[in-house]
C-alpha cells in the first residue's frame, strides 16, 4: 500500500537568507525540495499554505466564468468583445501562475527566484488586463481620441515590462540591500495601478464634485480601492506579523492576509463586471454619459469594423452577476 510522507518543516534559523520572511519564525519548508515534497506540502499547514489555495482555487472560479461568457458570446468575430476576452484569460493565468510559484519556490535559492519572476510578470499581466478593460470600456467621454486615449494600451505595456524587470531585480539586492528592495518592489506594483486606474479615477472625481449622480456601482468601485490601499499597507509595513513575530507565521500575514485575497482574487472579477456596466447601461455607473467611442464600430490591433452587439453582453453580465 502507498504511503506518503508529509515533508518536515523547520524554523527561520534552519533555512538561507533568501528564504526568510519578514518575521515569519516557523512553517518553513525544506530549502532543497523535491517536487513531489513541493505538492504535497500544499497539503500540510505551513507558511505558504494559504497563499497557494487562495490562489489555486480562485483560478477554477475564473475559469467557470470564462467558460459561461464563452457559451454566450462571439469572441472570433466580435472585435467589441476582445478587451473583455483578453481579460478573462488574464485573470485566469495570473492566480494559476502564482499558485505554481508558491507550491515550487522551496526547490533551490535559483528555482526561488525563476518562480517568483513568474509570479512578478503574471501580476503585471493581469494589470495590463485591467488596463484593456478601462482603457476601452471605462475612458471619460472627453479624453476619447485624445493622445493619451490613442497611446493608453501601449503606455500600459510598457508599464508592464518596466515594472516586471524592477521587480525582479529587487530579488537580486534583497539581501544587501532590503530597504531599496521593498521600495522597488512595491512601486513596481503601484505605478501600473495608478496608471490603469485614471479613467476610473477622472470619472468618480466628476461624479463626487462634477454634480454626478452617484450609484451603486460606484459605492463597489470605492470598496475595491480601499482594500487596494489597504493591502498596499499591508505589504510595506509587513503586518501584523511585525507586531507578534511568529503568532501569524501560517495564518493571517501581510502576505497570505484575508484582505489581500480578497483584493487580488475576490474582487478581480468585479472590476470587469463594473467596468462593462459603462458600456452596457444607457445610465452608467459613475451617472456619465457614455463614452461616445462605444456608439461606433470598434477597431482593435487593426481589426475590421464590426457591429456592436450590447444585449449579448448584457445578457452575459447579467448571468455572471446572477
Amino acid at each position: 500500500m502507498l504511503s506518503l510522507k508529509l515533508p518536515q518543516l523547520f524554523d527561520i534559523h534552519q533555512v538561507p537568507k533568501v528564504f526568510r520572511e519578514d518575521s515569519i519564525i516557523s512553517g518553513y519548508r525544506h530549502p532543497q525540495s523535491s517536487a513531489m515534497d513541493c505538492v504535497l506540502s500544499s497539503f500540510q499547514m505551513n507558511n505558504e499554505t494559504i497563499n497557494i489555495w487562495t490562489h489555486f482555487l480562485p483560478t477554477w472560479y475564473f475559469v467557470w466564468r470564462f467558460l459561461a461568457l464563452c457559451s454566450t458570446m462571439n469572441f472570433l468575430n466580435d472585435s467589441y468583445t476582445w478587451p473583455l476576452l483578453v481579460y478573462m484569460l488574464l485573470i485566469c493565468i495570473y492566480p494559476f501562475t502564482s499558485s505554481c510559484a508558491h507550491t515550487f519556490s522551496s526547490m533551490s535559492a535559483e528555482s526561488r527566484h525563476i518562480c517568483y519572476f513568474f509570479d512578478y510578470g503574471a501580476l503585471s499581466l493581469y494589470s495590463l488586463g485591467c488596463a484593456i478593460s478601462y482603457g476601452y470600456y471605462v475612458m471619460p467621454d472627453c479624453w476619447v481620441n485624445s493622445w493619451l486615449h490613442q497611446h493608453f494600451v501601449l503606455i500600459a505595456i510598457g508599464n508592464s515590462l518596466f515594472c516586471t524587470s524592477m521587480s525582479c531585480y529587487s530579488r537580486f539586492v534583497e539581501l544587501q540591500f532590503p530597504k531599496r528592495s521593498k521600495a522597488l518592489r512595491t512601486g513596481a506594483f503601484v505605478v501600473p495601478f495608478i496608471f490603469d486606474t485614471v479613467p476610473l479615477f477622472y470619472r468618480a472625481s466628476i461624479c463626487f464634485w462634477g454634480g454626478g449622480t452617484p450609484s451603486d456601482a460606484l459605492s463597489s468601485h470605492c470598496y475595491h480601492l480601499l482594500f487596494a490601499f489597504l493591502t498596499c499597507f499591508l505589504f510595506t509595513a509587513h503586518l501584523p506579523e511585525r507586531l507578534a513575530p511568529g503568532r501569524f507565521d501560517y495564518i493571517g500575514t501581510s502576505r497570505s492576509s484575508a484582505a489581500q485575497d480578497v483584493q487580488v482574487n475576490g474582487r478581480v472579477l468585479d472590476q470587469l463586471q463594473q467596468a462593462a456596466v459603462d458600456v452596457l447601461d444607457d445610465h452608467p455607473l459613475l451617472g456619465l454619459p457614455l463614452p461616445a467611442a462605444v456608439h461606433q464600430q470598434v477597431h482593435l490591433l487593426g481589426a475590421g469594423p464590426g457591429p456592436l452587439q450590447l444585449p449579448a453582453l448584457r445578457d452575459a453580465f447579467n448571468g455572471l452577476l446572477g
